[in-house]
């Protein structure tokens, strides 16, 4: 069976829109943690420097992950676009509102002919992407009014980068996992590692 070939990185209509979907959604939700604004916790002020904030660390750190899945499949010959999951956006929202995250807003889908390596390099794209973002966020740590968009950019992509590692279902770990069991090990246990010491120096407290 043969499949169509993707020329160059394109997207649909229905791609964007599910694309600023999930980023916008995730924003929400995520800002619904920091400053649950329906608990009476803080001010229309805050909340909105809240969803900016997300907007530019857990949106940006989503977008790159996602886009990278999709730049490596299509690379590898194959036809690729994310499609947002309308319903764990819903309940990524409805979990924030209570206190925790559920967030699986969606994933890139390819198809075409593959072979195993090129199926674990498309997976580690991802996480590897959230590695790069994490160590440019880094620097903006040091300066006064936006080193909190530093240290939530390099804790929401490190977080990522770990979590997306999980050899479990469709997570990025489990075809690496498949592929070579060893280079998983080294790209997990760097990512539990660089989050941990992280959270060790520098806490998860952001405001």
């Amino acid at each position: 069976m043969s499949y169509p070939t993707q020329s160059g990185v394109q997207f649909s209509d229905e791609e964007l829109l599910d694309l600023a979907a999930a980023w916008i959604a995730l924003s929400v939700a995520f800002a619904l943690l920091l400053e649950p604004i329906h608990r009476g916790v803080g001010t229309p002020t805050t909340f909105v420097l809240s969803v900016a904030l997300s907007f530019v660390t857990v949106g940006v750190g989503f977008l790159c992950h996602e886009l990278a899945h999709k730049v490596v499949a299509i690379r590898y010959g194959q036809i690729a676009e994310f499609r947002a999951d309308y319903q764990m956006l819903f309940l990524a929202i409805m979990s924030a509102l209570i206190g925790f995250l559920f967030a699986a807003p969606g994933a890139v889908y390819h198809a075409g002919r593959i072979t195993e390596r090129e199926n674990a390099m498309i997976a580690l794209a991802g996480p590897l992407t959230n590695h790069g973002l994490a160590l440019l966020f880094f620097p903006l740590m040091i300066f006064p009014g936006i080193g909190i968009v530093g240290h939530m950019g390099v804790l929401i992509n490190l977080f990522l980068a770990t979590f997306n590692m999980i050899p479990f279902g469709p997570l990025d770990g489990k075809s690496v996992w498949n592929w070579n069991k060893g280079v998983f090990a080294v790209v997990f246990l760097a990512s539990v590692a660089l989050l941990a010491g992280f959270i060790l120096m520098f806490g998860i407290g952001l405001w």
